[in-house]
Order: C-alpha cells, then structure tokens, then sequence
C-alpha cells in the first residue's frame, strides 16, 4: 500500500504541461482512461490540444459488430469527447467510415465551427456510395492554417471569403468543379503548398491548370498533375513533387522552366525527353526519380538536369520493377563508358531498386 501511494504520489507531481505532452502523444481513448489515475489526471485529457477522431475512439470490446451501430457509437463518444473538452482545439483530425450518418456528421462540424482556435484540420469520410458533403458552416473555420480533405464533395457558399491564414491545403479525390477549386483557391492569398489528387481527372484541361498557375502566387511546395504549358513564373516553389503519368514529360519541363529557383524535384514518369537547353537550375539541390522505365528517355532527362544544376548534392533514381537485370547493367556500363557533364563536383549520383 505504501508503494502504491508513492507511486500515486509521483504521478501527482508531474507538472502540468509535462502531463499535457504524455496525453498528446497518446491514442485519444487512453488518453481519456487516464483520469481514473488521480484527481489531478481526472480532467487533464479535457485540455488536449490535439485530438484524433478514428475507429480506435471506441473500444474493440463494446463493438457490437454491426458496422451501423457501432458508427453510432462512435459518433457518440466523439460528441461526448467534444461537450466535456474545454480547452482550445488547435489540431483535429476526423478519420472514419460514413455509413448514411451525414446528419450526425454534419453537427459534429456544427458544434467544431463554434471554435475559432483550430489551426491545422485533417478531415476523411469515406464511403462506398456517396461521397460526404461538406456543409456550410464548415467554411466558418477561418482560423485554419493546413487543411487535408479526402473523399468528400465540396460546394463553395456564395458568401465564401475565402481562408485567409492557410498555407497547405490537401484536396485527394475531393469532388468539386473546376470553377469552385478556383475560387476556392482564389481566396487563400498565403498558400505556400498546395497537393491536388482530382476525383476526375479529365475535367481538368490545360486551360484549367492555367488558371489554378494564377491563382498560386506564393506556392512554394506543389504535388499533383499538371499542364504542358505555364503561362507564368513561379519564383517561390522551391519543392517539386509530381506524378504526371498521363500529361507528359515536356509538362514536367514547363514546370521546371518556370521555376528559377527549384531545391528539390521527385518525379514518377516516363515519356520522350525533349531539348529543354534554356533552363537554368542555380539553387536545386535534390532530385528524385521513381519507377524509372524509359531508360534512353529518362536519361537523356537526368543528363540535362545534372548539368545545369550547379548546387546538386543528391540526384537519385529509383528504377522500375519491369526493369530487367540486363537493362540495368546495359544502363551502368553506358554511364561508365559515356561520361555526361555535371555541374556540381559534389552531386551524388545513385541508382537502386525498390
């Protein structure tokens, strides 16, 4: 008994932040068991900054095994985490299952618009036959610094002003109209890094990209598909991270053409190189090639961002699984016998395989 209370006695007197960072690092169900600990842990995990709605809220062991009941339930426990928090929520993410319970779905996002303190929101409602619609009062969240949405449907209110404070936005298979992703994107003046996975991808034309170009000023990291051509410069976007399988790899190019002052490029293509001699590279440092294919095409590309990257510390390439044995060994020994220029003395030049 003696143990027991000096034990009882030191977890007493962790100091309150201390107590904060344990329960921030821990699933949000253990998070809330810890108040039968002492009295001085009985409301602590009320003042989480951080919280993480998914599955795991609810116990394996209350699951009743009907998939309906048991979103019920965990919709429930996350309307009861909200009514008894009382601290600012700074960072949410929602991650469950939508089995026809839009209408407690949208409360939820009620109750959260209430808060004008959270800062990054993280949001994936996934359903086999419809994807979630965002209600209105979602577009109330004006405090938001990052914002990552997956499989839900967007429809910009009218009155929509736009998010003045948000630097990364994630849209992966969001369903909206060429015309409300612009405006969408029209209204966040401070986004610096953008990554875009389209529902559909045909709709988004040349035209179209040309338009979302303008509406980045500020981009600084961008991931996702993009045009051939660019109608303007992008001085800030110094990451590049793109799957273009479908465009193009003269798309690949514009980009980079448009790019001055390029630090990082990860690609994943594998098309006709095509002469590019005008770019200039002065600040990339990293490149990354994967599912390396198109061997000649491919190294041709290499070969030209080398030499006009001055500053190169680290350019790898990532070869394909369809790649044989003799391919590859064909592809080493035409390195060695046929030496291209680099620019930078220091780049590191390797090739692997997954």
């Amino acid at each position: 008994m003696k143990a027991q209370s000096q034990n009882s006695d030191r977890i007493s007197a962790l100091p309150q932040d201390t107590i904060e960072k344990i329960l921030t690092h821990m699933p949000l169900r253990h998070a809330i068991r810890t108040s039968i600990l002492s009295k001085k842990w009985r409301y602590c995990w009320t003042r989480i900054l951080e919280l993480v709605f998914d599955e795991k809220l609810v116990a394996l062991s209350s699951r009743s095994g009907n998939k309906e009941l048991d979103k019920y339930k965990l919709v429930n426990a996350i309307f009861h985490v909200l009514l008894l928090h009382r601290a600012p929520i700074s960072e949410l993410s929602i991650d469950i299952a939508n089995v026809g319970i839009d209408n407690e779905i949208d409360k939820i996002i009620v109750h959260l618009s209430w808060s004008k303190n959270i800062k990054k929101f993280v949001f994936e409602i996934t359903s086999i036959d419809e994807y979630y619609k965002l209600p209105c009062l979602f577009f109330s969240f004006q405090g938001l610094e990052h914002l990552d949405l997956s499989f839900c449907k967007i429809e910009v209110p009218l009155m929509f002003n736009g998010f003045n404070m948000l630097k990364s936005l994630v849209f992966n298979e969001v369903k909206m109209t060429v015309k409300v992703l612009i405006k969408f994107l029209t209204n966040c003046p401070l986004l610096e890094e953008f990554t875009l996975t389209p529902h559909d991808q045909t709709c988004f034309t040349e035209t179209t990209f040309v338009e979302l170009f303008k509406c980045l000023p500020s981009i600084q990291h961008l991931a996702g598909s993009i045009p051939r051509k660019l109608p303007v410069s992008l001085p800030h976007l110094r990451i590049v991270v793109l799957s273009v399988c479908l465009l193009g790899l003269s798309a690949v190019l514009c980009v980079i053409s448009s790019s001055p002052n390029l630090e990082k490029i990860e690609l994943e293509w594998s098309y006709n190189f095509q002469d590019y001699s005008g770019i200039n590279l002065h600040h990339l440092k990293e490149m990354e090639i994967t599912c390396f294919r198109d061997l000649f095409s491919w190294m041709e590309f290499v070969k030209l961002l080398m030499a006009k990257s001055p500053v190169l510390k680290k350019a790898r390439v990532e070869l394909d699984t369809s790649v044989s044995v003799d391919q590859e060994n064909k592809m080493l020994r035409d390195l060695l016998l046929l030496p291209f220029p680099c620019a930078s003395p220091a780049a590191k030049f390797i090739i692997e395989r997954p």
